[in-house]
C-alpha cells in the first residue's frame, strides 16, 4: 500500500509556472489584438492555430516572410521599466524587412518568454505589438506566452515575432532593374531603431550617462528607446504610384551593409553623408564613445531607416508622395557602374 499522500504532490504553481496569470493575460490581450483585425482574419487569438485568407484582390500572390527579435535594447527598456514601445520594435523589424520585397503585411505572430510572469508587463509589451501591427496594417492574430523558471532572471523576458505578407508575383521588387544613374533616397529612421544596442549600452557604461538627463527636450532614456519607424503605408503608397527598383531597410550592418544587398555585383551605391542631417543622438553616441566614422556606418542607421532606389526622372515625385504622406526623405545619392577594387556601397 502507497504512503502516498495527495495533498502533499507538487503542483504547476509550486514549480513557478501559474496557468491562471497566463489565462488572464490572453483575457487581457484578446481586445487589444481584435482592434488591429483587417479582411482575411478567420480564426485569431485563442485557438490551436491562427488562420487568415489571402486577399481575393490578388490575382498571383506570393507570400513573404520575417522573423526577428528586439536584441539587447530589451536591456534598457528593463532599465527604466518602459514596456510600451519594444512591441513596436518587433512588428518593425519584420513588417519592414518584408515591404522591401513590395509586401503588403497580412498578420503577425508574437513569442513571449519569462521567468515568471507578471501580467501587468506582458499586457504592456502586447499592447506595444498591438500598436505596432495597426501602424503597419497587419493583423495580430497569434502568439505564445512561454513562463519558464530558472531561464531568465527576474524582471527581464525576450520578444520574437513573424510577419507574413503577400505581394503579387510580377510586382516583386528585387534591385534587378536597378542601373547605373538611379537615384538614391533615404527616409528618416527615428533612431537607432533596433540594432546597435550592444555597443550603444558600452557607451553609456563608458561614459557614466545619466538616463533621466535631459537630451534636446527629453530625457537621454526616451530618446535612445524610441521605437523603430514603421515605413509600410507610405511605401505601399509609393509602390502603388511609381515604379520603385529596390527598397533596402537599414538594420544590422548599417548603410555600408544593407544597400548592397540590392545591387548587382557590378554595381556600387555612392551615397553623400553630406546630403541629410546626421541626428543629434549618433552625434552624442560618436563622441561619448569615440567611434570611427566608418564603424558608425556599419552599426548604425546614421538617420537613414530605408532606402529606395528609383528611375532619376522619378526621383522628385517619389519624393513629394514620400513627403505628403508624412516621411522625411532626402535624395542621398545615386547609383554607379562598380570599378575595380570598389566597394558596392561608398559613403564619401
Amino acid at each position: 500500500m502507497s504512503n502516498h499522500n495527495p495533498d502533499s504532490g507538487l503542483t504547476y504553481v509550486q514549480a513557478g509556472v501559474d496557468m491562471d496569470a497566463g489565462d488572464a493575460l490572453v483575457e487581457r490581450i484578446k481586445p487589444l489584438a481584435r482592434r488591429t483585425w483587417r479582411e482575411g482574419v478567420l480564426a485569431g487569438i485563442g485557438g490551436f492555430g491562427a488562420a487568415f485568407e489571402v486577399p481575393k484582390r490578388y490575382r498571383n500572390p506570393v507570400l513573404v516572410s520575417g522573423t526577428d527579435g528586439v536584441g539587447t535594447k530589451l536591456k534598457l527598456a528593463f532599465q527604466l521599466d518602459r514596456h510600451d514601445t519594444p512591441g513596436i520594435d518587433l512588428v518593425a523589424m519584420s513588417v519592414n524587412d518584408i515591404l522591401v520585397q513590395g509586401a503588403e503585411p497580412l498578420f503577425f505572430l508574437d513569442y513571449y518568454a519569462c521567468g515568471k510572469l507578471d501580467v501587468a508587463v506582458a499586457a504592456q509589451v502586447i499592447a506595444g505589438i498591438a500598436r505596432g501591427c495597426e501602424l503597419a496594417g497587419c493583423a495580430l492574430i497569434g502568439g505564445e506566452t512561454a513562463e519558464m523558471p530558472g531561464m531568465y532572471p527576474p524582471g527581464e523576458y525576450d520578444l520574437a515575432g513573424f510577419a507574413v505578407g503577400v505581394v503579387e508575383k510580377d510586382r516583386i521588387v528585387d534591385g534587378s532593374g536597378i542601373a547605373p544613374g538611379d537615384a538614391v533616397l533615404g527616409l528618416a529612421s527615428s533612431g537607432a531603431h533596433s540594432n546597435g544596442y550592444s555597443l550603444i549600452r558600452r557607451i553609456l557604461e563608458r561614459s557614466r550617462a545619466d538616463l533621466s538627463a535631459d537630451f534636446n527636450g527629453r530625457r537621454l532614456g526616451e530618446a535612445i528607446l524610441e521605437p523603430t519607424r514603421i515605413y509600410v503605408k507610405p511605401v505601399l503608397k509609393l509602390l502603388d504610384a511609381i515604379p520603385v527598383k529596390g527598397l533596402a531597410h537599414i538594420t544590422g550592418g548599417g548603410l555600408l551593409e544593407n544597400v548592397q544587398r540590392i545591387l548587382a555585383e557590378e554595381l556600387t551605391a555612392e551615397i553623400d553623408r553630406a546630403a541629410w542631417p546626421r541626428p543629434p543622438l549618433f552625434a552624442w553616441l560618436q563622441e561619448q564613445g569615440e567611434v570611427a566614422e566608418q564603424e558608425m556606418l556599419r552599426v548604425f542607421n546614421c538617420g537613414i531607416g530605408m532606402v529606395i532606389v528609383v528611375a532619376p526622372g522619378d526621383a522628385a515625385r517619389a519624393v513629394d508622395l514620400l513627403t505628403q504622406a508624412g516621411e522625411t526623405v532626402w535624395r542621398i545619392g545615386a547609383i554607379r557602374r562598380r570599378g575595380a577594387g570598389q566597394p558596392q556601397t561608398f559613403v564619401a
